[in-house]
Formats: C-alpha cells, structure tokens, sequence
C-alpha cells in the first residue's frame, strides 16, 4: 500500500524507542559481560542441570537489585563468586516474556554472581529428538534456537541484544557423542564426554547456540567446514562447497570476517527457519541440499550476518529490520558474485513478490520498516516485510547512489557501528549524514523518513524485474490460453522460474487445469522443498485432493516456519479443517517448541 496520503513520517513518540519491551533486564543499571557457563545434558530427562557464572559491570554504584530473563527455569541457588548466598525471587510468569528473576546484591558490589539451575523438559528454546527422529536412528539428539527471546529458557541471563557477552562453556554429554557450539569448535575432540568452548567476541545472546548428537565434521576450505550426521555429510558438504569463494566475495565487500572461522551444521528437519546466524557455527536446515546449489543463497544469507547482524546488531526486535534487510541485500550481492547476475535477478524478483504478497494481508499500521511488536511476540516481526522492504530500500539506495558510492557507505557503516546494537534512530542519525547531506543530489530526509517509517512502499517505487522470466510469462500466458502444460516451453528453467511459475498464477484453477500441471511436472513428488510448498499452496486454495497424502507426509517430515505455517494456513483458510487436525496431531511432536506454540496459537484463534 502506498502512503502517499500522509504526512512525512516520524518516529512514533508513545514509546521509549531506546528500551528492549522483550526483556526485563535492568541492563542500564548493570549489565552482564561475560557468561561462564557450565551444562550436563541429561537425554533421559529432557533437561540441562546448569550453573550460570555472571560477570557484571556497573553503570549506577548505587544499584541493589540485578534483574534477568528467564523461562520455565528452576532456579537451585543463587551466589556471589564466594560462594555467599544471595536471595533471589522469580515474579509471576509473563505469556511471552517469561518470569523476571530479581537477585539482590550485596551491599559490597560483587564481580560475579553464580547460578545453579535445571531446565525444563518443555523449554521453549530447545528440542530434543528421540534417536529414530534423526537421520542415523542411532543416538539421540538436541539442538537450541535462541533467537528472539529463548536464550532465556535455557540460561538465566540478560536476554536481549542490547547487552552483548563474551562466554566460555563446558558442556558435559553422553560418551560417544558430540557437542557443538555458537564458538570455536575442535572436530578433533574426542568423543569422551566433555566439551569445551571459548567465544572471546562479544556477542548478543539471541546467537548463544548449542547442538548434541552424532555428529560429524568435514572441512570445505581453510575456515570454513560442515557439521552433520554422518549419513547426510557428503550431501552437505558438496551443497555447500562455494561457501570459502562467498568468504571471500563477502570480504571484499564489507572487510574482513571478523570470527576466525565460518563452520556450519546441518540440523535436523524439525529445525524451524532456514537458517540462523550463530557466530562461528551457522544453524541451517536440511531442506537447502537440493542436489543443484540452487536453494544455497541461504548461505550466503547467514554468511552475510556474519557483518549485517553479528557485527552490527538491532538494538531492540522492533529494529530487527537492520540486520534483515541489510543482510537481505548483503546476500544477493553475493550470489551475482559466485554466481551470476541472472541468478541475482531472479531471487531479487522473487523476494519482491514475496513482499507484494505479504503487503496484501498484512495490517497497514504495520507496514513500516520498524516492527512495533513492543508489547506482542517478537516473532511477529519475523515475517517478509521485514526481510524484503528493508531489502528493497538499501537496493533503492544502491540505485540512487551508484553501487560503487554505495559500497562506500555500506563499508564506513558497518565498520562504524562494529559489535554494536543500534536502534532504528540511531541508524536514522547516522543516514542523516553520511547519506542525506552526503548525496543531498540522490535523496532527501523526507525520502528517507518515507522508507523507514511509511506504510507500504513509496509513491512511485518501481520493483525490480529480470528478463530471464519473460519466457515464463509467455509459458504462462499459454497455458492460461488453453495450452496443455506438456506443450509448454520449460527447458532449462531453474527452481526460482519454477517458483515465480507457481507464485504467478492465479487464485482460482480448474481441477483438469491442476490434473494437467501435476501429471506433466510431477509437482506433488517435488524433492525440492520450496517449489513443493508453492504447489501445495496451489493446490490447498483449489481443492486439488490429491495432495493431500504428499502433503501430510511432507508437514510430518519437515518443521521449517517458512512451509509450514502458510500450508497450515491455507488449510485453514480453504476449510480443511478435519485434515488440519488430523496431520497436525501427528506432525506437532516433531515440530520445535517455538513452532508448535506459534502454530497452538493459530488454531485456537
């Protein structure tokens, strides 16, 4: 939706945009600076017993009280660094944010304090797999998702990114296995049950990161390499074997990578997003090994943050939209570089569709590049517009300034603003000079107020296009005519041609229409999993029952948020809702705790 109607934007006034409404940390007053931490993982339980050691830094001297997030933890005892009690309270649970864990200090400040605690079998930043739920079906398995806000229901801590940390780890697991952090990894320990782990850079706890399992390690380059369960690591590893050439592209761009290492593992499909961005080891879904590298810009994506999001970091979830558009950008940058501008186009072409979509359900108040999710789920901020307005404004500066000044910009910002949480008006600030009054000539404040804060895109935005589609246009075209799919000219169309296919067609089609384009494609039997979730979205809105057996197995199979939330909702949507039910009770056990509460709340309202 277009804002030409209002007034130039301005940042709302109702709230204090310099606090994190997603945290109870009373950070300003002392802040944690470094977590030692120590973990048991006990399979038989479903819990980690724990004990937590804070460093802290004091900003107000007269500071009595350090307050934490926490989530579903059971907190043992609570002391200072000598072993002094101290009394501790946690307040009544909060729907989304958990229970604040007020501890007061002593009255001669403590450096440290030292928390023993259990978590819960039901922790919502952890899942626990049963040894026939992985791949090998031989041992168990358990990995975290901590970002947004679930860092918090695996260690008691100041969980919010305006407070970065340094941390050290010893993590204690079952003979035979091995343990894998958001930090510097040896794949040559051996597997006797003790694992250590140094983060020596501060970072923001949401990429605190923890995996246990079978799990093995094969490099692909001088940095970088593949963690996964054995069976599947060959696959990964030539999936992913561009990933030291994307290092090298992404240096050249915005400076040197700043973590020493970039390694990599491949989670389990119930694992809920594409990819998560945890420093040193980048959490990535198995559905991106399609067998062609076509689905590997998520790579490239959770590389990207390695600068746009790890470096410099939204202050607060409302500014998520820095570290997501930015990196969206980022990402696309480098896939023209490894490879080609064709490809470039295509996926540029595909997240603007992507956004057209999501602008035509999505409430227009909230439309805007920040997410004012102050008092919702931060979740809800993770959603396209986020990811492809913002994309679409720092490719409009790029066009506006000229890549090569652009690239400028890009570099001082990242380099300014390097291991810091900004907000949104901090960004604002810095534009303010270093874009408005340097290039006075390519765009004004008003432009840039009308990006970050108006509803929708701007009067006149024009979306990118790439030639490489017109011959799916015409194959379109045709078959809309009446032209049988098996008459249609799809030699040497890649899975985004595919994709805008199926994203381009329209809302109502005949049953014979469906008949026509299952049996000459075999979409249904798709092994590529974004191409079978657009068909299956198709397919739902229009009825076509035949589905639906591929479509249970694939919702049981696979717990990526981006697959399965749409399918459920459009399932809900076209009155499936005996279906719904049915494939929901057997798939939700094996969906991550933050997927089935998302997915909990959809049903029931």
């Amino acid at each position: 939706m277009s804002s030409e109607s209002q007034q130039m934007p301005i940042a709302p006034a109702a709230w204090d945009l310099t606090r994190d409404y997603h945290s109870f940390a009373n950070s300003d007053q002392v802040q944690v600076t470094h977590l030692s931490l120590a973990l048991k993982i006990d399979f038989a339980t479903r819990t980690l017993l724990g004990e937590a050691i804070l460093s802290l830094r004091y900003f107000e001297p007269q500071t009595s009280e350090l307050w934490l997030d926490s989530r579903d933890l059971h907190i043992l005892s609570v002391t200072t660094d000598t072993q002094e009690p101290l009394e501790f309270v946690l307040e009544v649970p909060n729907e989304i944010l958990g229970q604040k864990l007020v501890i007061q200090l002593p009255a001669e400040k403590c450096e440290r304090v030292c928390i023993h605690y259990r978590t819960s079998p039901e922790a919502e930043g952890l899942q626990w797999l049963m040894p026939e739920q992985t791949a090998g079906k031989q041992l168990p398995y358990l990995f975290s998702q901590s970002q947004p806000i679930n860092a918090r229901s695996w260690i008691p801590l100041q969980d919010t990114p305006k407070a970065r940390i340094t941390f050290d780890a010893k993590v204690q697991v079952p003979k035979g296995m091995r343990a894998v952090m958001s930090a510097m990894n040896h794949p040559d320990t051996p597997l006797e049950g003790i694992f250590t782990f140094e983060m020596e850079k501060p970072i923001p706890t949401h990429l605190l990161a923890l995996a246990v399992g079978d799990l093995a390690f094969q490099a692909i380059g001088p940095r970088s390499g593949v963690y996964t369960e054995p069976c599947m690591l060959a696959a990964a590893a030539t999936e992913f074997a561009d990933t030291e050439h994307m290092l090298d592209v992404a240096q050249s761009l915005l400076g040197p990578y700043a973590w020493g290492r970039y390694d990599m593992i491949i989670l389990p499909p119930s694992f809920p997003f594409g990819g998560m961005e945890n420093p040193r080891l980048a959490f990535l879904t198995p559905t991106l090994i399609a067998g062609d590298k076509s689905l590997v810009s998520t790579v490239a994506h959770e590389l990207a943050h390695s600068w746009t999001g790890n470096l410099v970091s939204n202050a607060t979830w409302r500014d998520l939209w820095l570290n997501e558009g930015f990196t969206t950008y980022f990402t696309n940058r480098i896939v023209e570089e490894v490879y080609g501008k064709e490809q470039a186009e295509l996926e540029w072409v595909i997240e603007f569709g992507r956004l057209k979509e999501e602008m035509a359900v999505l409430p227009c108040h909230r439309q805007t590049l920040p997410a004012n999710v102050q008092q919702a789920d931060p979740n809800l901020a993770f959603n396209r517009f986020t990811y492809d307005k913002a994309s679409m404004f720092v490719h409009e500066l790029e066009h506006r300034l000229g890549r090569t000044e652009f690239d400028k910009f890009l570099f001082a910002y990242v380099q300014h603003f390097a291991f810091k949480a900004i907000t949104t008006e901090e960004f604002v600030k810095y534009a303010k000079v270093a874009l408005v009054e340097a290039y006075s000539d390519k765009i004004s404040e008003a432009e840039l107020l009308e990006w970050i804060y108006g509803e929708g895109l701007p009067q006149g935005y024009v979306g990118p296009t790439s030639r490489s589609l017109d011959k799916v246009d015409s194959a379109l075209e045709d078959f809309l005519k009446g032209k049988a799919a098996s008459e249609l000219k799809v030699q040497g169309w890649r899975v985004h041609h595919w994709q805008y296919f199926l994203t381009q067609l329209p809302e109502v089609l005949s049953q014979v229409q469906l008949m026509d384009l299952d049996d000459t494609f075999k979409l249904t039997e798709s092994s590529n999993a974004e191409i079978a979730c657009d068909w299956f979205r198709v397919a739902i809105r229009n009825h076509y029952d035949p589905v639906l057996p591929a479509l249970s197995a694939y919702l049981q199979r696979i717990g990526r948020g981006k697959f399965v939330r749409p399918l459920y909702a459009e399932l809900k949507i076209a009155g499936y809702h005996a279906e719904l039910k049915q494939i929901y009770a057997s798939a939700r056990a094996g969906y991550h705790p933050s997927i089935q509460v998302q997915l909990d709340r959809m049903f029931n309202s």
